[in-house]
């Protein structure tokens, strides 16, 4: 049998116990038969991945490198897509399959268009810059939310030092008429965040409280502002970042800091509740669902990307 030599090699034996059934509504989503995977390392921070099915290709930022990198499923072949990246940090595609990127250096909202050109979308709100827009969403009416914490301005490792002019919030831009409303101002340092399936609900990462929180926000009938708000995850000593939602409505979070044995992605339930880890051997910032059919975890780990294939499906729009 054929073995291509960059065919990435699972890390032990079936099954892999990094992958941990904490309930039993976990189980339908193990496949025994598949194990965490390194495809790529090099990275300083790696953070913001996103699945380009029609190229085969995952692209993931490297923030404090100040670049893009790109990897391609083929050959396993890993390659920089974009440098200097102004410090990009969340990518997602909209729904014309177009790269929406966050951008801590450039502290605003691009469009990459289909001949490579990059279109601002958003730098400023009321005449005042924005932080350093984290991760973002685009919602099936083409909308884009995102949140705007100060991390990348905090220093100049992830970023440039500069003051904050604006608190630190979670956005709805409308990129056909350009007008950008805030929906949140009250979550304490926003994070990750994502809709779920049925788009009647926004959750975001609360990760300047103690502990640190997911949030569960009720999207208004109007499906353009945000309503009654809940502490849906207390996390406890972990440490949720990126995350991403399947077609069950189940949280698969990027998760760590802290004890060794939080390093990885921990996932909940609709309501909650943690019914699997996946333990990976650096904190996991954030993930994506990839491949052919949406059911290949991708996840962003510090300096490596690691990959598993699971019994779910990543839902549209993630």
């Amino acid at each position: 049998m054929h073995n291509n030599v960059n065919t990435p090699m699972p890390l032990c034996r079936y099954p892999d116990p990094a992958v941990q059934v904490l309930n039993p509504a976990f189980e339908k989503y193990h496949l025994v038969l598949a194990a965490v995977e390194r495809i790529a390392s090099g990275s300083r921070w790696a953070e913001g991945p996103v699945w380009f099915g029609d190229g085969r290709y995952l692209l993931w930022s490297d923030i404090p490198n100040n670049r893009i990198l790109k990897w391609e499923e083929e050959t396993g072949a890993v390659s920089e897509f974009r440098t200097p990246s102004s410090n990009a940090n969340g990518n997602t595609r909209d729904r014309q399959g177009r790269l929406v990127t966050c951008e801590h250096g450039g502290r605003r909202i691009t469009r990459t268009e289909y001949d490579g050109s990059i279109t601002v979308l958003m730098d400023s709100f009321d005449g005042k810059r924005l932080n350093s827009p984290n991760d973002l969403v685009v919602k099936s009416d083409g909308s884009i939310w995102f949140t705007d914490p100060p991390f990348g301005i905090a220093g100049y490792y992830q970023g440039e030092h500069a003051e904050q002019e604006l608190p630190e919030r979670v956005y709805r831009l409308d990129p056909a008429t350009g007008k950008a409303a805030v929906v949140a101002d009250d979550i304490s340092g926003p994070n990750g965040l994502a809709f779920s399936p049925d788009e009647r609900t926004l959750y975001v990462i609360e990760s300047r409280a103690r502990p640190r929180r997911i949030r569960a926000i009720e999207v208004d009938a109007s499906g353009t502002g945000l309503g009654a708000s809940r502490v849906l995850v207390d996390a406890g000593p972990g440490t949720p970042d990126g995350f991403r939602v399947d077609v069950d409505g189940n949280l698969w979070c990027g998760w760590g800091m802290g004890a060794p044995e939080l390093d990885g992605v921990r996932v909940f339930s609709p309501q909650g509740e943690p019914i699997g880890h996946i333990s990976l051997p650096e904190r996991c910032a954030n993930l994506c669902f990839g491949g052919r059919h949406r059911n290949r975890l991708f996840m962003a780990s510090c300096t490596s990307i690691y990959s598993l294939y699971v019994n779910t499906q990543g839902a549209l729009g993630g």
